[in-house]
């Protein structure tokens, strides 16, 4: 893979629920010669984002890199870095894939998740997971990393995501905050963030939230760079433009980035 920088490119994303595991498996794209986007989050530091497919990306921060819901076999992630830290935010397929985390950890990996995801892995990856739980946090390598409530609000959508079984999660260092919102919708634990330097914000229908709701989220908490991500649900892709619209309409000072995590193969 050879990545190369970009500012506005396009994703479209592939959704899970609970018994779509096949669907994901035959339709999800597991090769990527795709962009990277590198940004300073520091004078001293920058920040790089790889995406790989849905709610799968590649995170390197200060020479660390993070893996989030590796999934797609080990062909999504070749020529890439091995992770340092892997985390996880669901049971569903689109989120873990034993398969997948089985072949890309290595010795010194260190995997964070909830416990409903740790209960399902094997021995030798559970003895690699710190379990932690919605509210918590955990001090690893350099950083702070806190694990956010992800849950569903409408009554048709609770089936798919119970209040305290995933985490989406926060990363900090040095006073910088980065979000992953997991598979969530606009509950009060995200309105309530404060400080995020940059925000991964999930839109899809029916298992997450709509692009009116991501966007009335995203201008309660403020985050000072958004980027959409896991937003194709049953109906096709959800309008990111129009979230765009709706966030700098309010707020003009957030950012709203977009990256191509499905390139044509």
């Amino acid at each position: 893979m050879k990545p190369y920088l970009a500012l506005f490119v396009f994703l479209s994303i592939i959704s899970c629920k609970d018994g779509a595991t096949k669907d994901y498996k035959e339709t999800a794209l597991v090769t990527n010669e795709l962009n990277s986007i590198e940004t300073k989050i520091t004078d001293e530091e920058s920040f790089n984002i790889t995406p790989i497919s849905h709610a799968t990306m590649i995170l390197k921060w200060d020479g660390v890199i993070f893996y989030v819901d590796p999934v797609g076999g080990t062909e999504a992630f070749n020529e890439q870095p091995k992770p340092d830290i892997i985390l996880i935010t669901d049971i569903h397929g689109d989120h873990l894939n034993l398969e997948t985390l089985a072949a890309v950890v290595v010795e010194n990996t260190h995997i964070i998740a909830p416990k409903a995801v740790a209960d399902k892995l094997p021995e030798d990856l559970k003895s690699k997971t710190k379990i932690i739980a919605n509210g918590e946090n955990s001090k690893v390598l350099k950083f702070n990393i806190g694990a956010i409530p992800m849950y569903n609000l409408r009554p048709e959508a609770l089936k798919f995501h119970a209040k305290g079984r995933g985490n989406g999660y926060v990363l900090e260092k040095a006073n910088k905050r980065i979000y992953i919102s997991g598979d969530t919708e606009d509950i009060p634990e995200m309105r309530e963030l404060k400080n995020i330097d940059m925000a991964f914000v999930c839109m899809n229908l029916p298992y997450t939230m709509t692009v009116e709701s991501a966007a009335d989220a995203v201008l309660a908490f403020k985050p000072k760079t958004v980027y959409p991500y896991h937003y194709r649900g049953t109906g096709g892709l959800s309008d990111v433009s129009k979230f765009k619209k709706l966030v700098n309409a309010g707020n003009s000072e957030i950012k709203i980035m977009q990256l191509d995590w499905y390139p044509q193969k």
